[in-house]
């Protein structure tokens, strides 16, 4: 069974009328930034095949990500490399979270977030979901606007710094990528706090990788 509107509904019945969902990607990735997005679903406009971003093709979460922009409140936050440097990814991701709801048309009534956790600092009505992005239509919404958002980015880095297949691999760690970073070296996108890139930088310069 995929996501669906149940939570949504609880809270309406709450008497909370706008219901955020929210979720981030980029937590993993050796370089990039992490990017959440909050999405204010329309009841009556809600387009079919919402899901976990992970779960679609490129082309259906592109599809889905146009149709939720002409019907919804969408909003995008992100926190730099230099933030999740000087705090850390689950603090970062927070913070990306927390200017994706400021960013809204409308404040929300009740935030629904994928995790364990609510950010500190969010003063909003909120409830965490662990796994929200197959189980809440909301959250699932947010999944895919925010991925959709941050692979662009990610594309774009590419044409900067060519070598690295930011296109493809989206900043994670792949063998092409880590192969890169040992020939070619870090860029200022690369998260310095993150092990491979730290023992690269830090290694002794004598001994070959």
């Amino acid at each position: 069974m995929g996501p669906d509107f149940d939570m949504e509904r609880a809270a309406y019945a709450a008497g909370k009328l706008r219901v955020a969902g929210v979720d981030e990607v980029g937590r993993g990735p050796l370089a990039g930034p992490v990017t959440a997005a909050a999405v204010v679903l329309n009841p009556r406009c809600i387009p079919d095949g919402l899901n976990d971003s992970k779960q679609l093709s490129a082309k259906k979460r592109a599809l889905l990500a146009d149709a939720l922009m002409d019907c919804a409140d969408v909003a995008i936050g992100h926190a730099s490399v230099a933030e999740i440097e000087q705090h850390n990814i689950l603090r970062a991701s927070h913070l990306a979270m927390q200017r994706a709801v400021a960013g809204l048309q409308v404040a929300p009534d009740h935030v629904l977030i994928d995790g364990s956790m609510i950010p500190r600092g969010m003063n909003i009505s909120a409830r965490p979901v662990v796994k929200g992005d197959t189980r809440c239509l909301s959250i699932s919404a947010a999944s895919i606007v925010a991925k959709i958002c941050r692979d662009r980015i990610m594309v774009d880095l590419a044409q900067q710094h060519p070598g690295y297949g930011w296109e493809t691999n989206m900043g994670y760690g792949s063998k092409s990528h880590i192969s890169a970073l040992r020939n070619l070296g870090p860029t200022p996108h690369h998260r310095r706090t993150f092990r491979p890139v730290h023992n690269m930088l830090y290694q002794d310069k004598n001994i070959k990788p």
